[in-house]
């Protein structure tokens, strides 16, 4: 079977949700959210301090 391309390592919440998701291929972290699951969901790039990317590291 495939790797998958995307991974989710973090969740918080049932209504108000917020996701940590990993590109397998890139390491570069993004932040998922919605508000009740039916107003809107918005997917960003986690930065850091510097405005960089989030990576982390793939084995």
């Amino acid at each position: 079977m495939a790797k998958e391309r995307f991974v989710e390592v973090y969740s918080q919440g049932i209504v108000n949700v917020a996701k940590v998701i990993v590109d397998t291929e890139t390491g570069v972290n993004y932040l998922l959210a919605s508000h009740d699951l039916r107003v809107g969901t918005g997917l960003t790039v986690m930065v850091d301090k510097d405005g960089k990317p989030v990576v982390t590291p793939i084995d």
